[in-house]
This record gives C-alpha cells, sequence and structure tokens, in this order.
C-alpha cells in the first residue's frame, strides 16, 4: 500500500480527518504515536531547539529566521512573508523529556428551524498524545466524544429560541442524522507501535536528523507518493518491501499533498531542518495559496498555506432534502499564529455559499481539526480531564 493510498484511506477526500482517523492513521502510516512546554532543553541536542508539531509546522515554510535563503520559486507576497515571520518565532522556542499533542475535531452543520436556522459543531471528538524523547518512555494516546453544540452566540441565541433541543436533527451530507450532546470519558489506546522511542518511521533521534532537507529532492518525493517510504527507517523499509513490495511512482494532485503535509506536521516532531525543507517544498508549489488574516474555529487569527477544492454538488440524487441542494466552493488550509510560530488549524472553509452554507459567509469553517496545545514538557503528560469548550 503506497502513500497516497493510505492517506485517503485514512483521511478521505476532501475534508480534514477527525481526531480518531488522524490518530489512527498515524499509528498506520508510522507505527508509532507522537503527541507544556519545558523550560531547559532536552539533551540541548543540536537541532531539535524547535518546540510544537504546530510551531515547528510553520518553521518548516522556510529557514530565512535560522539564515538559509528562502526558495527562489516561492512567491514573496504578504501571507507568505506571515508565514515567514512565524517560522522565526518558532525556531527559539525550547523542548524537553516528552513530546505531547492537544487537539478537537469536528464539523459545522446547518439546523433548520422554523424559528431561524442556526448552525451547529457536530460529531466533535478531542484527542491527546504524547511521547518520551528516551528509548523507554513509551507513549500515551488518548481520545474522548464531545457534546454537539451551537457553533456561535449567534447560533445558541437561535437554538435557544427554538426550544434549545438537546438533540440536534441535520443533513450531514449522506444523511439526515441525529446529533446529540453526550460526551464519553477518556479512552486511552494502543498504536500498535514496534519499540518505543521510535519516532519518524521507526528511526531514533538520531537517525531522523539525518533525513533529507533538500526542498527539491523532498518535493519530488511528495509528488511522487513515495514520502511515506523514504520516512522508514531501514529496517522498516525491508519489512514494507516484503509486505507491500517497492511502491511505485505516482501523481499526488495538490490536495492529497497537502493534506499529507499536514498529517505529518500536525503531530509529528521532527528535526527544524527536515520540517523547514518539508514545507518549502510545499510552500513553493505554484498551485499554494499563502492567505493572511485567517480565523479558525475558536477565532484565532493566524496565516495560512491553502489549496482550493472541487465544487461540491448537493443534488436530489444523493438523497439531499430541497433546502439542502445547490453547489458550492470551499478552500483547505493550514492554519499558523504568525505572532508565536504555532500551527493552530487544519480547515475547511466556504469560499462561495451555496447548497447547506447558502446563508453563510465565504470564510466559514465547514471542517476543522484544532490544534489546542502542542510541545515539550519536563512531566509526563496527561489528558485534561475539563472539556475544552463551554457547555451550552
Amino acid at each position: 500500500m503506497d502513500e497516497l493510498r493510505m492517506v485517503k484511506e485514512a483521511y478521505g477526500e476532501p475534508e480534514p480527518p477527525t481526531l480518531r482517523e488522524m490518530t489512527e492513521a498515524r499509528a498506520r502510516m508510522f507505527e508509532e504515536s507522537p503527541p507544556r512546554r519545558a523550560r531547559r532543553g532536552w539533551r540541548l541536542k543540536a537541532g531539535f531547539g524547535l518546540v510544537a508539531a504546530g510551531a515547528a509546522a510553520a518553521v518548516a515554510i522556510a529557514a530565512t529566521g535560522s539564515g538559509t535563503p528562502a526558495s527562489p520559486s516561492a512567491p514573496a507576497d504578504l501571507g507568505k512573508r506571515a508565514v515567514l515571520a512565524a517560522a522565526e518565532r518558532a525556531e527559539a522556542q525550547p523542548t524537553g523529556d516528552f513530546w505531547f499533542y492537544h487537539g478537537t475535531s469536528g464539523r459545522s452543520l446547518i439546523v433548520r428551524s422554523e424559528t431561524g436556522d442556526y448552525a451547529i459543531v457536530a460529531a466533535p471528538e478531542e484527542g491527546f498524545m504524547w511521547i518520551g524523547a528516551e528509548p523507554d518512555a513509551g507513549p500515551g494516546t488518548y481520545n474522548r466524544n464531545l457534546p454537539s453544540r451551537p457553533l456561535t452566540a449567534q447560533d445558541e441565541a437561535l437554538w435557544k429560541k427554538a426550544g434549545s433541543p438537546s438533540e440536534f436533527k441535520v443533513w450531514d451530507g449522506e444523511r439526515l442524522f441525529t446529533y446529540d450532546q453526550g460526551v464519553t470519558r477518556w479512552r486511552s489506546w494502543d498504536p500498535s507501535r514496534r519499540g518505543d522511542g521510535a519516532w519518524i518511521g521507526g528511526r531514533t533521534f538520531e537517525e531522523a536528523e539525518r533525513l533529507p532537507t533538500d526542498a527539491g529532492e523532498l518535493a519530488d518525493l511528495l509528488a511522487s507518493g513515495n514520502l511515506y517510504f523514504h520516512l522508514l527507517s531501514p529496517e522498516e523499509k525491508e519489512r514494507f518491501k516484503k509486505e507491500h513490495g517497492i511502491p511505485e511512482r505516482r501523481s499526488m494532485t495538490p490536495l492529497d499533498k497537502l493534506t499529507v503535509v499536514a498529517a505529518l506536521l500536525q503531530t509529528k516532531p521532527m528535526p527544524p531542518a527536515f520540517r523547514a525543507g518539508l514545507m518549502r517544498a510545499l510552500a513553493a508549489q505554484p498551485w499554494v495559496k499563502a492567505i493572511d488574516g485567517v480565523t479558525d474555529s475558536l477565532g484565532r487569527e493566524g496565516v495560512a498555506l491553502a489549496v482550493g477544492l472541487k465544487t461540491t454538488h448537493v443534488t436530489a440524487a444523493q438523497g439531499a432534502p430541497a433546502e439542502e441542494r445547490g453547489d458550492y466552493d470551499s478552500r483547505k488550509e493550514i492554519v499558523f499564529d504568525e505572532r508565536t510560530g504555532e500551527m493552530l488549524a487544519v480547515q475547511t472553509v466556504l469560499t462561495r455559499p451555496g447548497g447547506p452554507y447558502r446563508d453563510r459567509d465565504p470564510g466559514f469553517v465547514l471542517r476543522f481539526s484544532l490544534i489546542l496545545d502542542s510541545g515539550w514538557t519536563d512531566t509526563k503528560p496527561k489528558p485534561p480531564e475539563e472539556l475544552p469548550f463551554r457547555s451550552r
């Protein structure tokens, strides 16, 4: 099985994955699981002075802050300069003994009501992952379901006007489905890793530091669909070839490339130089658009790298009710905090209203995978007990 197929099976197309899909996909792809900021560096290892999967993701756009020239093919527009500024800030953050990731995912759906239509966050999930820097430290992976809820204060007001129903019956793109406000306890699951302490593709830290950093080489691997295979350690490559054969070169769409890079950077700690090369390879692509002033589902403003998606058609043939039918356009974004350099979200946003979203403005977030917190700590991380959102 090649990387492109694995990504499509795990993440679907064209929307961002749920937290469960994302964590399970990461375990299948790398047979390992990554997931507060430390006050001291871990062993002061050269090349590992970077924090957070999110923060380091921003670094990756281009390491101009550390003296490496930006790719000459990357457009020098305001959005990309803003991402480069974020990268410079991210590069200065410290590391620690444990890496962790805390995030949530969901989608926005429209409830039809006689007193006024309102948007809800449907099927939200929360995920928490960590991995130790020492070989015997081990990993931890958790997830739980969160309550579906009105999306904004305005939506909450309309929900209350409709009688504050405890369940939401909506068209979810495939069927009429009822979402509730239930919540589950944290569940811990085994990501079926092979050997504690192995990070990217079964590598040690030292081996990971020898990964390619040249943007041209990484761009070719990304385009060929062989990036996953290349990231495997020599031992894992042999096992892969026995089970799947040598992967063939195959083309990847812009969406495929953005999805692969987002999946790697969102929850995977890796050397800054490799991140920089990987993101330069993505940022230099002519189909990538850099956008300033982007807002995520929590209202956090940032800069984004984005790719447009195909028009979505909602038709009677799909079983959609009349009020849901129509066409709309959207794009997928990787959002970074320009001030801190942290990665904030992977999201799909509306660019041309229509169909079920005909009354929503461009920029409305259709699906999201939010990074609530991520980085390094000197104490073993554990998932928080409190919910990440206020209960309605």
